[in-house]
């Protein structure tokens, strides 16, 4: 499952950095905006089924690819 997020992520960001360090803030190094989080929220439902509104999170919980897989553990 990490695997599959981290292909997201890399896919979304347009970037491999978010392979390299899980703990990299995304919004800050500017690899995720408001635009592409919800890009995100839709491949994650493809993907593992997992429906997440953008209402749901707050950006703090989601600014990591280690948070972000979590958050999807914690939902499947």
């Amino acid at each position: 499952m990490e695997e599959k997020v981290l292909d997201l992520l890399e896919e979304v960001c347009e970037d491999n950095a978010v392979r390299d360090d899980m703990e990299l803030n995304l919004f800050e190094e500017d690899l995720l905006d408001s635009l592409a989080f919800t890009e995100l929220l839709v491949a994650i439902e493809e993907q593992f089924g997992i429906v997440i509104s953008p209402s749901e999170v707050e950006r703090k919980d989601v600014e990591t690819p280690a948070k972000i897989i979590e958050l999807i553990r914690t939902r499947s």
